[in-house]
């Protein structure tokens, strides 16, 4: 049938970092909310460069993913995948341009969206079923991500996040040498679609049932990857802050060093890039293990919980 398989994941994150204090007039922020963002939140810096155009944030990722395509090689589809749904202008097709500004002029180009932050994970899911059904030798697909921070309304999402600049890019082939994904699990809760008009109560009770979904959508990907928990070296989570992830490790009765955080006061949300520049940091730092297996981890307002369990394999390593 073919196992999807992550040849090349690359992250790209502005050069310019900022303190979350110096959004604080930006967002409308007074200084006790700045404070819990701080100290109950985790955060501290992140990366936010307003002058940056959206392409000039996409390319870089892109670019080096393609660097593993071997060859004889062809990208059969770029996919686009993003949390805000409105990311350009109307008659701008992000994807097509970016396909375009690569010099893929020959692949099918489409963006995908609706799951908000697990849109990424998503697209990886939706890639793999393409080249099952298409069956064509040496194709592959490059997914990308980023999204600009650029306005004050998807920046800060009250109570919950503030929102940084980053991208990344993941080549996908099947039966491939990169890392192998065993399982991919999603849940939606379909009562929390009105995301910016939840009641007080609603908001309330997400929040209290925010880590036992999580853990319930981990427990479930890790089963369908054939695996036990114990088998697990590391989750690699989004970066929504780290109260969340707490409360998630509670849920999941792990040690806190299980879950990968040391992203959250670096680098913030980055939509739905988090997984991707965390693997990444992971990967770069020599920190992940040849045959161990990770699930990535990530939820999208709306609500969409994800979870991918992966095989890390060499293969996938930058040379």
């Amino acid at each position: 049938m073919g196992h999807t398989t992550l040849e090349r994941i690359e992250s790209y994150l502005p050069e310019r970092s900022v303190r979350i204090e110096e959004l604080g007039e930006h967002l409308g922020l007074r200084r006790a909310e700045l404070g819990v963002f701080r100290k109950f939140y985790g955060l501290d810096t992140l990366r936010f460069d307003p002058d940056l155009d959206l392409f000039d944030l996409l390319r870089p990722a892109a670019r080096r993913a393609l660097d593993a395509l071997p060859a004889g090689g062809r990208i059969a589809y770029l996919v686009y995948a993003h949390t805000t749904q409105a990311v350009a202008p109307a008659d701008v097709d992000v994807a097509q341009r970016v396909r375009d500004e690569l010099g893929l002029e020959r692949s099918e180009a489409f963006g995908l969206s609706h799951q908000a932050c697990v849109s990424s994970l998503g697209a990886l899911d939706v890639i793999g079923e393409l080249l099952r059904a298409e069956g064509e030798e040496n194709a592959y697909a490059l997914m990308v991500t980023g999204e600009r921070a650029y306005s004050p309304i998807v920046q800060h999402i009250p109570n919950t996040a503030i929102m940084a600049d980053a991208a990344a890019a993941c080549l996908v082939t099947l039966d491939g040498r990169g890392d192998r994904v065993r399982s991919f699990v999603t849940r939606t809760l379909g009562e929390y679609a009105e995301w910016l008009e939840l009641t007080a109560d609603q908001n309330n009770e997400f929040g209290q049932q925010y880590g036992t979904r999580i853990a319930e959508v981990i427990h479930r990907a890790v089963a369908e990857a054939g695996l036990d928990f114990a088998d697990i070296e590391l989750i690699i989570p989004h970066n929504v802050n780290m109260l969340a992830w707490r409360q998630t490790i509670k849920a999941l009765e792990v040690p806190a060093e299980k879950v990968f955080l040391e992203n959250v006061p670096r680098y913030s949300h980055t939509f739905a890039s988090d997984v991707f520049v965390n693997y990444a940091t992971l990967r770069d730092e020599g920190r992940l293990v040849p045959g161990a297996h990770y699930v990535m981890v990530s939820v999208g307002l709306g609500a969409t919980f994800g979870a991918m369990v992966i095989t890390h394999r060499t293969g996938g390593s930058p040379a």
